[in-house]
């Protein structure tokens, strides 16, 4: 996900967030059960009684409803539809809008009726009221800076030549990870480990002497840790364990660990694959992008931080 979809996707969530409080108390009354918009243009429409909530921006789009004159147009209803079904669970696909009657029904039933109070509260006048003008304000600040971020961010580009660098440069890195099927025995002296190894290059079972000398919680497993990964033991069992020089069926040399002395059996191997430049190139163009967008909103940052004035009052914070 690129970082301008984070961003259309935050400012969704956000106009949700703040509708929602509006949402919240209305989810339990009645519906507006008795709206029932025609498709066809009314015959004469009622001159709006709320003057001031009369939009001061062009209205571009397919007008679906109004309400006291104030438009609704389809790409609002379908914007904020998509922002909704984003925040409904993924165990519960049945909550989300996808039909035609849904979303008739999410414009009477919740649209509707925000617009609704949202024109008796302007009637009343509480869009003077001092707390809604700094809350407005803030909200306008947010929206204005990922408007910002979101501008500077699509100037970015990644060339192909770059994403080939990235691939050849980290090639081992973005290998699949590779486990291995280990089996050990841990003892606590060097030489119960030598007796043991004696024992093991003469032929014996490792499962059997695993279960029988190891005091390791595996041992009554015969050793067996399964399929594990680098980084699950500690750094000198992965270099024994993961070394290129021990085969499948064969066994370590002696090596201390933290709880005494390791002999390991390498029973299987699986994963590491080297995957292509071409099953990797989106994840590599995302990553390289995200990481580029970085580092353009903080060049931006930067060059702003240079030309400004900064004055902290740093013994008013308590």
């Amino acid at each position: 996900m690129g970082l301008s979809t984070v961003l259309n996707n935050q400012t969704n969530i956000k106009r949700l967030m703040i509708f929602g409080l509006i949402c919240g108390f209305l989810w339990g009354c009645d519906k507006l059960n008795f709206l029932n918009f025609s498709s066809k243009k009314p015959a004469k429409e009622q001159p709006s009684k709320v003057s001031s909530a009369n939009t001061s921006y062009e209205v571009s789009g397919t007008i679906v409803a109004r309400v006291n004159n104030m438009p609704i147009t389809l790409e609002d209803l379908n914007q904020e539809i998509e922002a909704y079904n984003a925040l409904v669970p993924a165990d519960k696909p049945e909550l989300k809008i996808t039909t035609r009657e849904k979303k008739l029904e999410y414009l009477k039933n919740e649209i509707v009726r925000r617009l609704l109070l949202y024109q008796e509260a302007l009637n009343r006048g509480l869009d003077k009221k001092d707390i809604v003008l700094k809350a407005i304000e803030k909200t306008k600040m947010d929206l204005l800076v990922m408007e910002l971020v979101k501008e500077e961010a699509e100037k970015v580009e990644v060339s192909s030549k770059e994403i080939e660098d990235y691939y050849n440069t980290y090639k081992e890195e973005l290998k699949e990870p590779e486990e291995r099927q280990i089996r050990e025995i841990v003892v606590t002296t060097e030489q119960e480990a030598k007796d043991v190894l004696i024992k093991l290059l003469q032929g014996e079972d490792f499962a059997n002497l695993a279960k029988e000398y190891s005091k390791s919680a595996s041992g009554k497993n015969g050793g067996d840790l399964g399929f594990i990964k680098k980084g699950t033991k500690f750094v000198q069992f992965d270099t024994v364990a993961f070394a290129d020089t021990l085969e499948v069926g064969k066994i370590s040399n002696i090596f201390k660990g933290p709880d005494g002395y390791y002999i390991i059996k390498l029973e299987a191997k699986r994963g590491g694959k080297q995957k292509s430049l071409s099953e990797l190139w989106d994840d590599i163009k995302r990553g390289l992008t995200f990481l580029k967008q970085q580092k353009k909103i903080e060049e931006l940052i930067g060059n702003l931080s240079r030309n400004a004035r900064f004055d902290f009052y740093e013994q008013n914070i308590k």
